[in-house]
């Protein structure tokens, strides 16, 4: 028993410092600015020491910061299974997949393709979610009549009253403050 422990403690030896000469070269080949031996060496790494979130997150900022959002994406959540605390994978994950929602949702709507009310609903769910996250009004625009014309802007924000709670819900009149994906698709 003795010596499984010592040959245990000896590849776990190996393991840090095959880890940390692999995060190392990984760091030494981005202050270079050869972005792929960087990701090979971060690779290796984590190989070296699966339980590290270190070599995943670093994977998940190049990747995002090279418009991979895919990529990120996959880093990110191996980095948050390791650490599902860690805000720096969370925010990558968070924000690649706005990125990749962002791109498809530009491509269907320059193919008319958000034409179901399916599509739309779930475009506006989407939109209301993002706009609770992020604590922002909904947006209002200048020329609803005319969507080839649209030039919108955010609605002014209301002052906080110290008296009264806060409402639950606010009624809108223009229709497209409420749909802000109304240009997009069909009706």
């Amino acid at each position: 028993m003795l010596a499984t422990l010592s040959a245990c403690s000896m590849m776990s030896g190996r393991k840090s410092a095959e880890y940390g000469e692999q995060m190392g070269r990984a760091e030494g080949a981005l202050s270079n600015e050869k972005v792929d031996a960087a990701l090979m060496s971060f690779a290796n790494a984590a190989k070296a020491d699966p339980t590290r979130k270190e070599p995943w997150v670093r994977i998940a900022q190049i990747q995002f910061d090279r418009n991979n959002y895919a990529h990120a994406i996959v880093a990110a959540e191996e980095a948050l299974q390791r650490d599902a605390r860690d805000l720096i994978a969370e925010g990558i994950l968070t924000l690649s997949g706005l990125r990749i929602a962002s791109q498809s949702l530009q491509r269907l709507g320059e193919r008319d393709a958000l034409g179901s009310e399916t599509a739309r609903r779930e475009a506006r769910a989407l939109a209301e979610t993002l706009k609770t996250a992020i604590g922002e009004e909904p947006v209002v625009d200048d020329e609803d009549d005319n969507r080839s014309a649209r030039v919108s802007r955010p609605a002014p924000r209301p002052k906080p009253r110290v008296s009264a709670p806060p409402k639950t819900s606010t009624t809108v009149s223009k229709r497209s403050a409420n749909d802000p994906f109304s240009g997009i698709g069909g009706d």
